[in-house]
C-alpha cells in the first residue's frame, strides 16, 4: 500500500522514493539506484513529507528507512550542489543547515526509526543512517565519511557522539569510506550486522516489535534518551559544527576549484580519479 493511498495524501510520489505500510510500520525507500541513491533536493523534500505523514498517522508505531538498488546512499548529490553555483558563506550556511535538518529529522522524530543499510553508505548517507535510532547493516556494507578527500565538510557531525573521539577522528580525518559493517558494529556505529541481504527483514522485525508496544511508553522513552544528549550539549555542538562547515565550504582551496573543473568537463569519475592521484602523490612524497 502506498503512503498516498493509506493516508489520503494529495499527489503521488515519483520514483525518487517509495513508501509502504507493513502492519504498523511505515517504510521509506530511497529510490535513485542509478545514482547510488545520492540525496538530491527532490529526495529531501519527499522523504521529509513521508516521515511527517507517518509521524502523524496514529496507526504507525515505527518507521524503517531503507533503499533500492546496490547501495543505501552515496551521500548528498555533489552534481546538483555544484550546479547551484553557491559561493557566499550565507548561501553555504543555508544549504548546510538544510542538510543538517534533513539528517536530524530522523533523530528528532517522536516515533522510533530504524535504518536498514547495504552496499555503500557514505557521507550524508551514513549520517542519515546513524541518525536513526537503530541501524541494521548487511554484512557487505561499506561505510565512511570521505569529505576530507574533497576538501569538503560534514553536515551533521553526529558520529563522535555515537562512537567517541578516537574512532570518530580515525574515520573522519582519514576520509576512510571502506569501513566494514563488522568494524562499525564493534565500535557501536551500527546495532547489528545481518547475513547477506537480510538487513531489511531484520529491521522490519525490530520495528514491528517496537510498534506493538505502548506508543506513549516508547515515544516518551525515546524523548528522554534524546533529552540526555541535549543536556550533554549535543545539539549545540552539532550546530556549532555547521558554522565550521560553512567556513570550510566558503573558503574553497585551489584543489577544490580544479576538482569542480574536471567534474564539469570530464565527469565525476574523472574528478575522483584526479583527486585520488593527488592524495596518493602527496602521501608518497611525505613517506619517501
Amino acid at each position: 500500500m502506498s503512503l498516498s493511498q493509506n493516508n489520503n495524501v494529495a499527489g503521488v510520489f515519483d520514483s525518487v522514493i517509495e513508501t509502504e505500510v507493513i502492519g504498523k510500520v511505515g517504510v521509506i525507500r530511497l529510490n535513485r539506484p542509478a545514482k547510488r541513491n545520492a540525496i538530491n533536493s527532490s529526495m529531501m523534500s519527499q522523504v521529509a513529507h513521508a516521515l511527517k505523514t507517518f509521524t502523524l498517522n496514529a496507526e504507525i508505531g515505527a518507521i524503517v528507512l531503507c533503499a533500492n538498488g546496490p547501495s543505501f546512499s552515496a551521500g548528498f548529490d555533489l552534481k546538483e550542489l555544484a550546479e547551484q553555483g553557491i559561493t557566499t558563506a550565507q548561501e553555504w550556511g543555508e544549504v548546510l543547515k538544510s542538510d543538517f535538518d534533513f539528517v536530524m529529522q530522523f533523530w528528532d522524530c517522536p516515533k522510533p526509526t530504524v535504518a536498514a543499510i547495504h552496499g555503500f553508505c557514505i557521507g550524508g548517507g551514513l549520517e542519515l543512517a546513524v541518525a536513526c535510532d537503530l541501524t541494521i547493516a548487511d554484512q557487505a556494507t561499506l561505510m565512511g565519511e570521505p569529505e576530507m578527500r574533497f576538501g569538503s565538510s560534514i553536515a551533521a557531525m553526529i558520529v563522535p557522539w555515537l562512537v567517541g573521539a578516537k574512532f570518530a577522528k580515525e574515520m573522519l580525518l582519514s576520509a576512510n569510506d571502506r569501513i566494514t559493517a563488522q568494524r562499525a558494529y564493534e565500535v557501536g556505529l551500527v546495532n547489528e550486522v545481518t547475513s547477506e541481504m537480510q538487513h531489511f527483514s531484520r529491521a522490519l522485525e525490530i520495528a514491528t516489535q517496537m510498534a506493538s508496544y505502548s506508543a506513549v511508553s516508547v515515544q516518551m522513552t525515546k524523548k528522554a534518551i534524546n533529552r540526555s544528549y541535549d543536556i550533554s550539549g549535543m545539539k549545540q555542538a552539532l550546530l556549532a559544527a555547521i558554522d565550521t562547515a560553512t567556513l570550510i565550504e566558503a573558503n574553497a582551496r585551489p584543489e577544490n576549484t580544479e576538482f569542480e573543473h574536471i567534474r564539469k568537463t570530464q565527469g565525476m569519475h574523472a574528478a575522483l580519479a584526479w583527486r585520488n592521484s593527488v592524495v596518493n602523490t602527496t602521501v608518497n612524497a611525505n613517506v619517501s
